[in-house]
This record gives structure tokens, C-alpha cells and sequence, in this order.
């Protein structure tokens, strides 16, 4: 496994999914982790006692990702606790789906806010201590969907279609300061909340995707463990689909 000792992740969304999977690979790699949620303290214990079974330093930060000033913050409280910021994983996002005749603007708003401003927002208050190291990583979890849209959901392939624009835009003009930024687009990731999803349906999805297998967090982790390390070094504005070749 690459190793990532000494480095220092800050990771939104972490709770669950893709975001715990992710943490935990980054912490088994040695990586120290930075990570955000919005309420359960319960199951942010639970990820902090997970990932110092690796011998690494982790902290909770109960923060919104969406809301600038929190976002400026939390910043400046990870530098002050971790002394840097090496990796930057903007994962938190939300959906809420239906059809756009029936989408109300404040299910509109409320997703572009939480899943693209987020990205914005953190983004922003990284760069500075990324400048001064003259090295970084951001990783931005975007969807298949932003690449190919889908049915119910023009809010929400609206916000990862941007964070692809918004990735290309930082890796140019960062990358002068030996600062990569790429992105991830996963397919279907079976999660708890694909777990509740009719079986009969899954199934059906699973027999589309041509690795006949809906994809796991690690899965996805492991695409961010590459990005984060120094294999990806010569990598920046690209787009990796981790979705078992569904856009084939």
C-alpha cells in the first residue's frame, strides 16, 4: 500500500458510505485525518476510534461544508491541531431527487449549495496553506451522473457536472504551485443507503454495469489513495470513473 505517513487528510462527509470507506483507507496508509459531519456525534466517535486502531492522529469537526465562514474555521483549527493540510477530499453532498416540473427551487438551491459551493468553499480556504508547502492534493467526488445526467435528478447532476468544470479551472491554475487537483466519478456504490433499495431493482443495475457488480467505498478509496500519493504526481485535471465501466 502507497504510503502516506506524516500527511494530513481533511475530509467532508466521512460518517458513512464512501466518505468512512475513504477515511479508513487513508488512515491505513498512515495519513492523519481531518474529518467533518453534520450530526451524529455517535457516528463520528465511531470513525475516529476506527481509524486510530492505525496509529494515526484524527479529529471530528461538526461543520458545514456549504457555509463559507464555518469552512474558513475549520481550517484554521486543523492547521492549528495538524500544523499542515497535504490532502483535501471534498466528499459531503446531499440529493434530492425528483422530476424538474415537480423540483422545487429551494431543493435546487439547497443541492448546488451543499455538493458544489462546499466544494468551493473548501477548496478556498486550502489553498493558501498548500501554496506556502508548495505541494497538495484535492480530490473532488463528483458522479457518473454529471457526466451523463439522469432522469430525477437535474439538481443533483447540475452540482457534480460543475465540480468537473471546477476541477479542470483549479488544476490550471494551481498547478504551477505543484498543487494537482482531479476528480472521482463513481457509478453505483452500494452503501446503507443502496441497501434499502428493492432488490429486484439493484440486481437490475448490477446486470447493466459490465463488471456485472454494483462498486464498494473501498472501491472508491482506493482511487483517492492513488490520487493523494505521490504515484499520481504527473496527474491533475482529470476525471476518474470508478463505476465498473458503466460509461463504457
Amino acid at each position: 500500500m502507497q504510503d502516506l505517513q506524516g500527511k494530513t487528510l481533511i475530509i467532508t462527509g466521512a460518517t458513512r458510505g464512501i466518505g468512512r470507506g475513504i477515511a479508513l483507507k487513508m488512515a491505513a496508509a498512515g495519513c492523519h485525518i481531518a474529518f467533518t459531519y453534520a450530526s451524529s456525534s455517535k457516528a463520528a466517535e465511531t470513525l475516529v476510534a476506527a481509524c486510530q486502531k492505525f496509529g494515526v492522529k484524527v479529529k471530528a469537526y461538526q461543520s458545514d461544508a456549504a457555509d463559507f465562514e464555518s469552512t474558513q474555521k475549520l481550517v484554521e483549527e486543523v492547521l492549528n491541531e495538524f500544523e499542515s493540510i497535504d490532502i483535501l477530499i471534498n466528499n459531503a453532498g446531499i440529493t434530492k431527487d425528483n422530476l424538474l416540473m415537480r423540483m422545487s427551487e429551494a431543493d435546487f438551491d439547497k443541492v448546488l449549495e451543499v455538493n458544489l459551493k462546499s466544494v468551493y468553499n473548501m477548496t478556498k480556504a486550502v489553498i493558501r496553506p498548500m501554496m506556502k508547502q508548495r505541494k497538495g492534493s484535492i480530490i473532488n467526488m463528483s458522479s457518473v451522473v454529471g457526466l451523463k445526467g439522469n432522469a430525477g435528478q437535474a439538481n443533483y447532476a447540475a452540482s457534480k457536472a460543475g465540480i468537473l468544470g471546477f476541477t479542470k479551472s483549479v488544476a490550471l491554475e494551481l498547478g504551477s504551485r505543484n498543487i494537482r487537483c482531479n476528480a472521482i466519478a463513481p457509478g453505483f456504490i452500494e452503501t446503507e443507503m443502496t441497501a434499502q433499495l428493492d432488490e429486484k431493482t439493484v440486481d437490475e443495475w448490477r446486470k447493466a454495469i459490465p463488471l456485472k457488480r454494483g462498486g464498494t467505498p473501498e472501491d472508491v478509496a482506493n482511487a483517492c489513495l492513488f490520487l493523494a500519493s505521490d504515484l499520481s504526481s504527473y496527474v491533475t485535471g482529470q476525471v476518474i470513473n470508478v463505476d465498473g465501466g458503466m460509461l463504457t
